[in-house]
C-alpha cells in the first residue's frame, strides 16, 4: 500500500469538496480546482476526510494512488492558503516592472524588454524592482510561470547574474586565470 496514498486528507472549514464520476472539484475562499481522477483510482468522502482507493495493486494502480492523493491535497491547500514562488533578479540594470497584477515587464540585459503575461488565476507582486512572488491557487501553474521567467536569463555561473529562486544557490566559477 502506498504510505502517500492511504492518508486521509482533512477538509478545512470553508472548503467544498465535489466527488463526480471522473472528476474532484474543490471551491474555497481562495478559488476553485477540477482534477480528472486517472485509471481505476476512486476518491470517497468519509466525514471531513478524503480517502483515495486503488482496486488493485497492479503497477499503474500502485503510481497512479499515491499522485492522485497528493494532486488532491494540493488542490485543498491552494483554494484555502496561495502557493507562492518567489525569485530574485540580479545584475545591474536588471529589474522587473509591474504592468498591472498579471503583465510584468522584464528588463534582463537584452536589446529589448521582455513582456510577460500571466495566465488566468496567477498573480505578480513585485515588492522591489529586484524580487517577483508569483502567486496562485495552481501549485503546478505557479511553478511552470516562475520557471518560465527564470527561463528567460538563468543565472550564469560567473558573475551570478540572472534570475533565481529566492534561496537558490548558484555554483560558482573561477574565470580566467591572469598571469
Amino acid at each position: 500500500m502506498s504510505r502517500i496514498g492511504k492518508a486521509p486528507i482533512t477538509i478545512p472549514s470553508g472548503v467544498e469538496l465535489t466527488v463526480g464520476t471522473r472528476e474532484v472539484t474543490v471551491k474555497g475562499p481562495k478559488g476553485t480546482l477540477t482534477q480528472d481522477l486517472p485509471g481505476d483510482i476512486t476518491v470517497r468522502q468519509d466525514g471531513d476526510d478524503i480517502l483515495v482507493e486503488r482496486p488493485d495493486d497492479t503497477r499503474q494502480n500502485r503510481a497512479l494512488h499515491g499522485l492522485t492523493r497528493a494532486l488532491i491535497a494540493n488542490m485543498v491547500e491552494g483554494v484555502t492558503k496561495e502557493f507562492t514562488k518567489e525569485l530574485e533578479i540580479i545584475g545591474v540594470g536588471y529589474r522587473a516592472t509591474p504592468k498591472g497584477d498579471d503583465k510584468l515587464e522584464l528588463a534582463l540585459g537584452y536589446s529589448h524588454s521582455i513582456d510577460y503575461a500571466a495566465p488566468a488565476g496567477v498573480t505578480f507582486e513585485v515588492p522591489a524592482p529586484t524580487q517577483v512572488i508569483v502567486r496562485g491557487v495552481d501549485k503546478q501553474q505557479v511553478g511552470q510561470v516562475a520557471a518560465e521567467i527564470r527561463d528567460f536569463r538563468k543565472p550564469e555561473p560567473y558573475k551570478g547574474k540572472g534570475v533565481r529562486y529566492k534561496d537558490e544557490y548558484v555554483v560558482r566559477k573561477a574565470g580566467k586565470a591572469g598571469k
